[in-house]
């Protein structure tokens, strides 16, 4: 397991675009590493899909995408016509825009703790969720989200996630409940009414029942 916070450990393995040392490939960039069950099976075909009609946004965001699959890369390279086939509507790629990690024994899977308990391949062994992992330019893990393999990930909100760690993290500001970019933002705690005051000021304050002046709203 890898906890937020914690520098997200190198591995190296094999993918759809040769060997690679993770931390190299990360370089000094945001990445993230989504996992899925198995190759050719309907949910993880759309998510690829999704994903790579998202690719511009991310590349907007200057993210890197790495997937991981437990089958082998033989697999995944015949797999990948069914994802670009699936995309139809506008994409006329040749190629995923990303690589997928080979992970046959589902090594990393285990290591990452990227196993789905209640859902089981056809040889009894367990299944690789869902998981997501946005990891930062400083190579720490900056946020994880762990779905069943049942159910399908919003891609569109992993963007939203991403605008916010990228904000909050040069700003002293927090994105409240269903956020999206262009809205206000909110002053963190730690600074006093006055640090506000001069680093935001347009922030207002919102009153609550209590009285304390703890919510502080403010465009950016």
């Amino acid at each position: 397991m890898v906890n937020l916070g914690d520098i997200f450990p190198n591995f190296t393995a094999d993918t759809t675009a040769g060997e690679i040392s993770f931390h190299e490939w990360l370089a000094e960039s945001w990445a993230i590493l989504f996992s899925h069950p198995a190759d050719f099976t309907p949910v993880c075909t759309t998510e690829l899909a999704t994903v790579q009609k998202l690719v511009p946004e991310f590349t907007k965001r200057k993210v890197k995408l790495i997937a991981l699959s437990c089958d082998d890369t033989e697999s995944h390279h015949a797999w990948k016509k069914d994802v670009l086939g699936y995309c139809k509507d506008g994409d006329t790629a040749s190629d995923l825009a990303f690589p997928i990690i080979s992970d046959p024994k589902r090594t990393l899977a285990v290591k990452f703790g990227m196993v789905d308990p209640d859902e089981k391949d056809k040889t009894g062994l367990p299944l690789t969720c869902r998981a997501v992992f946005i990891i930062g330019p400083d190579k720490k893990l900056k946020l994880s989200l762990l779905y069943p393999a049942t159910t399908g990930r919003n891609f569109t909100e992993i963007l939203r996630v991403v605008d916010s760690l990228q904000l909050t993290a040069t700003q002293k500001v927090a994105t409240p409940a269903n956020w999206e970019p262009g809205k206000e933002v909110m002053v963190v705690p730690s600074l006093s009414p006055q640090e506000a005051k001069e680093k935001f000021p347009e922030h207002r304050v919102v009153e609550v029942p209590s009285g304390k002046p703890y919510l502080r709203l403010t465009p950016i």
